[in-house]
């Protein structure tokens, strides 16, 4: 499998790497960056067992989970995580989250638009979708300027600061989708690929 490699206009992303374990911490291990995610605070032994789960899945054949370190364009530190798991009938779930560090700056869209670059042009997908925590405002306003539709409501979706919480839906379909110009070529299972365009926060599971 070739490794995962795309450009965006002031985001990358790439496969996950041994040494990504303490930015990813920073994250996970974060109540504030993980306060409308689908769990607490990770400790470290958690985030290494995330870095080597992530490194593991990419060698899997067929392929059908994607965990990616999200960078700024040009360089190699991880300033976000992004999943894009496979599902039947050409679909897949997405998600991701970013360091608290780099909210605000409209990176979330394009991360958004990254993933579905990987999953429309890299894999044949017909359908993308994500879920947002109710009370995540910030990632709904992420998703909709991603062109993604809300869907509806999953009740009692997750069980997290022991009670269970709904979460929103919102999905893309590939006719939907408008790539944009200034996403610079990349590598998706071995070939080339360009395309996808740009803002907020969504969900991420591990």
């Amino acid at each position: 499998m070739t490794p995962v490699n795309l450009a965006g206009p002031r985001l990358a992303l790439r496969e996950v790497e041994p040494e990504d374990t303490a930015d990813l911490l920073a994250i996970y291990g974060d109540p504030e960056a993980t306060r409308h995610l689908s769990f607490e605070p990770r400790t470290r032994d958690q985030a290494q067992g995330i870095v080597d789960r992530s490194i593991a899945s990419a060698k899997d054949t067929p392929r059908t989970e994607y965990c990616l370190a999200i960078t700024p364009l040009g360089e190699h530190r991880l300033i976000g995580y992004a999943r894009l798991a496979t599902e039947p009938q050409q679909a897949a779930t997405i998600g991701f989250a970013l360091n608290p560090a780099q909210w605000g700056k409209g990176l979330g869209t394009e991360t958004v638009h990254l993933l579905c670059t990987l999953g429309f042009k890299g894999l044949g997908l017909q359908r993308i979708w994500a879920a947002r925590s109710p009370l995540n405002e910030a990632s709904a306003r992420t998703l909709l300027r991603a062109g993604m539709t809300e869907d509806g409501r999953i009740r009692d979706h997750v069980f997290v600061h022991g009670a269970w919480r709904d979460s929103i839906t919102y999905s893309i379909l590939e006719h939907e989708w408008t790539p944009i110009d200034a996403l610079e070529a990349g590598t998706v299972g071995g070939a080339p690929k360009g395309a996808a365009a740009p803002d907020a926060d969504s969900e991420q599971e591990a």
